[in-house]
């Protein structure tokens, strides 16, 4: 497994890297045969440090763990410690996938797609109604719910794009799309429904648990 570790504000020597590379390997090697490439990433906040790590196991499955602690070490655990109790949870499932990767060598039924980040609308201070101009017939309340978008085209915002890059729409079960979701830390994910061919979506709560979305057919 290709591993990167790099720092921000955080001095990552030799002694960090190679407890980075034993701690993922003693991870890892319970449940994938071939994890291709993991990341992880040391943030220095004051008193306390901070790591995320995200791994890439193929097939368009990612885990993302998150961790902080008083040195680099133990933030690093944390984080590990966090994937490790996702894997356990779908232990069954995981060593289903590895088997797949390295028997079966099945072709991938995913989607190609990309994702794109638009920067967030500048909101503009609210300029308060002028009650001597209120419209003949319209009240305060009424101005507010039809309120015509700024920007002319039909409420839809035309935001510069901050980021554009390619994902993978994958054909899943909805139980698979849910434990997809929980081992990536994602807030939502779009798949094809295997059982109906169309597209789905599931996606994290407020509450902590998880919606899905399946179109009327």
């Amino acid at each position: 497994m290709h591993i990167v570790v790099s720092g921000k504000q955080v001095e990552t020597g030799d002694a960090l890297r190679v407890h980075v590379a034993e701690g993922l390997n003693a991870v890892t090697k319970k449940y994938f045969d071939h994890a291709l490439e993991a990341y992880v990433t040391f943030f220095r906040n004051r008193a306390f440090f901070t790591c995320t790590i995200d791994i890439h196991a193929g097939r368009g499955l990612s885990l993302r763990g998150e961790g902080e602690g008083p040195e680099a070490q133990r933030a690093f655990d944390e984080a590990a410690s966090h994937i490790a109790k996702r894997l356990r949870r779908y232990r069954r499932r995981m060593n289903e996938h590895s088997r797949n990767l390295a028997e079966t060598r099945l072709p991938s039924t995913a989607e190609t797609a990309r994702e794109v980040v638009l920067a967030r609308p500048v909101e503009e201070p609210e300029e308060p109604i002028d009650r001597e101009i209120l419209l003949d017939g319209l009240t305060e309340e009424s101005l507010v719910a039809e309120e015509i978008p700024l920007d002319g085209h039909n409420g839809e915002h035309h935001g510069a794009i901050v980021a554009e890059t390619p994902t993978e729409i994958a054909r899943l079960t909805v139980s698979e799309a849910v434990m997809r979701l929980d081992l990536s830390q994602a807030p939502v994910m779009m798949f094809r429904n295997h059982a109906s061919g169309q597209l789905n979506v599931v996606y994290r709560r407020p509450d902590g648990h998880v919606g899905w979305i399946d179109p009327a057919t």
